[in-house]
């Protein structure tokens, strides 16, 4: 009876995956066969002759340019998120601070906005400030969504760390940032990198900011530049199901280094 309970476990299993890995299975397909073979009815699930002609014509479009500008986007939101959101979780995890309650209060109502609520507020910021049309304008706006969530995220976790760590430590001679840096961090690795893999991703499927704050399509990340595959007489799906192919690739190889610190980190300080 265990066995077919398993066995049947086993089968729902591969069923949900498969339901939900089924249109990206089907991206991928699709973006190897000729735009003949697109439209042909039947449909195929695999390509009749495998092409190259989507991810060769989006490659002379300028690809790489666009692939680049959202590795520097979502690496910058992504390093701002864990440098101000790791000693901002630490302080209100272990010190006494009058109003924690409601700092937390705000980081969880940050949450709440709308990412078209801030657009106006943010673009009259960085306007006055002089930095739209740059990088530093969308890494910015991104981390100001990966920061909370990051907080929100590691205080749990700080705050299950047993006393008797930091007070050992300060026996040995470390003083509190030593201590932080030595002991808390290496510690707390697998939830760090939890909340920098979500702020990557967070920053890397954005669409908005990216254009609203860049006018110069040098500097779109993947996200805006999608819209080039689209030819001026109707889509070219070949070269949209290319597109959309790359623009994944990134996010699943990140998912696949860090599985393991994901897993970890997402049940870590989950039990207090």
């Amino acid at each position: 009876m265990k066995k077919r309970k398993e066995m049947i476990q086993l089968i729902i299993g591969i069923i949900i995956v498969s339901l939900y890995l089924f249109p990206f299975i089907w991206m991928v397909l699709t973006s190897f066969k000729t735009q003949i073979e697109i439209f042909q009815t039947p449909p195929t699930l695999l390509p009749k002759e495998w092409s190259l002609a989507g991810y060769q014509s989006i490659l002379n479009e300028g690809v790489l340019l666009y692939l680049k500008n959202s590795l520097i986007i979502a690496g910058g939101a992504a390093l701002i998120s864990i440098f101000l959101s790791v000693p901002c979780a630490y302080g209100l995890a272990k010190s006494k601070i009058k109003g924690k309650s409601m700092f937390l209060l705000i980081f969880l109502a940050s949450q709440l906005f709308p990412a078209t609520v801030l657009l106006t507020p943010l673009f009259l910021f960085f306007n006055r400030i002089g930095i739209l049309n740059t990088y530093l304008a969308p890494i910015l706006a991104t981390s100001l969504g990966g920061i909370p969530f990051s907080v929100l995220m590691l205080r749990p976790f700080f705050q299950s760390i047993p006393k008797e760590i930091e007070e050992a430590s300060t026996i040995d001679g470390c003083g509190s940032f030593q201590t932080f840096v030595k002991i808390i961090l290496p510690v707390s690795f697998p939830s760090i990198a939890v909340c920098g893999a979500i702020s990557f991703f967070f920053a890397w499927g954005d669409l908005i900011y990216s254009i609203t704050f860049n006018r110069n399509q040098s500097l779109w990340p993947m996200t805006a530049g999608i819209y080039n595959a689209i030819g001026r007489f109707g889509i070219q799906w070949d070269n949209l199901m290319a597109f959309a192919t790359l623009s994944t690739l990134p996010v699943i190889l990140l998912f696949i280094l860090l599985q393991k610190q994901i897993i970890k980190g997402l049940t870590a300080g989950a039990v207090k």
